[in-house]
This record gives structure tokens, C-alpha cells and sequence, in this order.
């Protein structure tokens, strides 16, 4: 008896090896729980297509954007657990929804596995250019002279540009008035009109308007200023010591996926990101290249979720 189990053993063994060895042979599907325009979804495509190229098999990236990311979540975690269906983890869906809902429609710990970090955003606060700020200073001193009429968007109640901005102001003591959008494309277009005034918000969608002068950037919430703003300061600088707020990503598959294919992705996905073109793409976007462990990753995901579910209460941030 024990001799065959020993061999049944080593025949699963073998096969789960196997099956990793052989791992995609199908396209892969990646699902990114919010709508397209964010920074989720620039590095989810950009990492896609570097991936499709190694396997030589498409990656998906479905936007399934909706209920601060659970129906996107709430979709994988009934996939089969295979490697085929992923999602983009994020500091939203993992961090600030527990805190965030008394009743939240799925359970990180029980229904999802870490694979790997991709990167980690910072954010940084931009203001539409026809109002006189070009600093922090200047922005506090506008909004003391001027209650009430800084309103500012993020990507929906409860995201990351949501969340910074609220420990921004609490920080500075600066009112605004928070105005959500189901994404950071439509949130993008009413900053770029007028219609609201300033966002604090993952660096990687500001740049390109930035650099056009349709943005005005005025503070980052990085430790060091970056490599492609080196004149704009961090927030730090500008009398907050200490102050440090950013956006990250990973790639998490739903429970039950054999161990041998999260290890094959992890590898896989860390030798896309140690490669010197995406790390020097995603350091001129502001981005620093994610590494690591699956175990690593899931320490990260615990850490910031206790980091920021105080904030989360005191601001009372609530559900849509």
C-alpha cells in the first residue's frame, strides 16, 4: 500500500510538473477590474504583450470594471483554476475594500492565490492649468481663499486616487470636494475640460497630458523626485516629511491553481520585468519594476492592507 501510494504520489507529482512545463497552451486571459484609461490597464497591456511574445500564446486583457472591483473579482474566483484566467490585484481590491465594505462579496485569503508584484505607481497630484497653482503652497493657499470650489476626481469611491487624495487632505487640513467616476478615462476627460480641478491620481496616465501642458503636475508622492519629472518635487519637499503615497499591481490567480503554474508564472513574470527595455519603459512612465515571490507579494498585500484601513475610517470613505 505504501509503495503505491508513494508511486500515485509521484505520478501527480510528475504530471503537475508537466503541466507547468507545458504551461500556456492556450491563450490567458487577464482581468482588470476597472475600465480602460487607468494605469491598471497601461501595465496590464504592456505586460500582456511582453508575455504573449515569451509563450507565445495571446494574453486578454478584459476590462471588467464595476462595484469597486468586485465583479471582476467575484468572476475569477469562480474560474477554473487553471492559470488560464488571471486577475490584476490591486491596492483597491486588496487593500481598501475590507475596510471599505461591512459586507464585501469576496475573500482575498480564501479565494485567490498571489502570483507576482508588477509594479508599484506613485501618485501625484495634477491640477487643470488654468488655475494659478503651481505648487502645494500655492494649491492650500487657493483653497483657503476659495472654499468650496476645488472639487477633485478620482476612478470611483474607494480607489486609489480616492484614498490618496483623502490622506492628502488630511495631512495638509485642505478641503475639496471628492467627485467619482467609474474610471480614470472619464475622470481624465472632466479634469482636461474644466468641468472639475486638480486629481491625485498613479502617475502613468498624467504624463502624456502633462507634457502637452494640458496638466499640471505639482507634487509626487514618491520617497525621491522621477527620473522623467526631475523638476517637479515630491510632496515631501514641499513641508509634508515624510509623506508617501502610491499605486501597485500584481497578478493573482483564483485558489486551487497547481502550485508547479503559479511557480512557472511568478518565473515567468519576474524574467519579463528584470528585462533592461520594460524597466526602463516603466521607469519613463514613473513606474519601478515589481519582483519577488508569490509569498513575497502576499506579505506586501497584508501590510498595505493594515496600512490603509485606518485612513479608510477616519475619512469614512463608503461604497457607491
Amino acid at each position: 500500500m505504501i509503495r503505491s501510494l508513494l508511486a500515485s504520489t509521484l505520478l501527480i507529482v510528475t504530471a503537475m510538473t508537466a503541466q507547468a512545463q507545458d504551461y500556456p497552451q492556450k491563450p490567458v486571459t487577464l482581468v482588470v477590474p476597472f475600465a480602460p484609461g487607468g494605469s491598471s490597464d497601461v501595465i496590464s497591456r504592456f505586460v500582456g504583450q511582453k508575455l504573449s511574445e515569451m509563450w507565445k500564446q495571446s494574453v486578454i486583457v478584459d476590462n471588467k470594471a464595476g462595484g469597486a472591483g468586485q465583479i471582476a473579482m467575484q468572476a475569477v474566483a469562480r474560474a477554473n483554476p487553471d492559470g488560464y484566467t488571471l486577475i490584476l490585484g490591486h491596492i483597491g481590491t486588496l487593500a481598501v475594500n475590507p475596510a471599505m465594505f461591512d459586507k464585501l462579496s469576496y475573500n482575498y485569503k480564501k479565494e485567490f492565490l498571489p502570483v507576482a508584484m508588477l509594479a508599484i505607481v506613485p501618485s501625484a497630484i495634477a491640477v487643470n492649468p488654468d488655475l494659478p497653482i503651481k505648487s502645494v503652497k500655492e494649491l492650500l493657499d487657493y483653497a483657503k481663499a476659495n472654499p468650496g470650489k476645488l472639487n477633485y476626481g478620482s476612478a470611483g469611491n474607494g480607489s486609489a486616487g480616492h484614498l490618496s487624495m483623502e490622506f492628502f487632505k488630511d495631512t495638509v487640513r485642505m478641503e475639496a470636494q471628492h467627485v467619482p467616476y467609474k474610471g480614470t478615462g472619464p475622470m481624465l476627460t472632466d479634469l482636461l475640460s474644466g468641468q472639475t480641478q486638480l486629481t491625485y491620481n498613479g502617475i502613468l496616465p498624467l504624463v502624456p497630458h502633462a507634457k502637452t501642458g494640458k496638466l499640471r503636475i505639482i507634487g509626487v508622492g514618491s520617497p525621491k523626485r522621477l527620473p522623467l519629472m526631475p523638476d517637479v518635487p515630491t510632496i515631501d519637499e514641499q513641508g509634508f516629511p515624510g509623506f508617501e503615497t502610491s499605486q501597485w499591481y500584481g497578478v493573482l490567480t483564483p485558489m486551487g491553481t497547481p502550485e508547479a503554474v503559479v511557480k512557472k508564472l511568478n518565473a515567468d513574470i519576474n524574467k519579463v520585468l528584470a528585462d533592461p527595455e520594460i524597466q526602463k519603459r516603466l521607469t519613463d512612465d514613473g513606474a519601478v519594476a515589481g519582483s519577488g515571490s508569490p509569498e513575497d507579494f502576499g506579505k506586501y498585500i497584508d501590510a498595505e492592507e493594515k496600512r490603509w484601513a485606518p485612513v479608510v475610517k477616519k475619512a469614512g470613505i463608503k461604497p457607491d
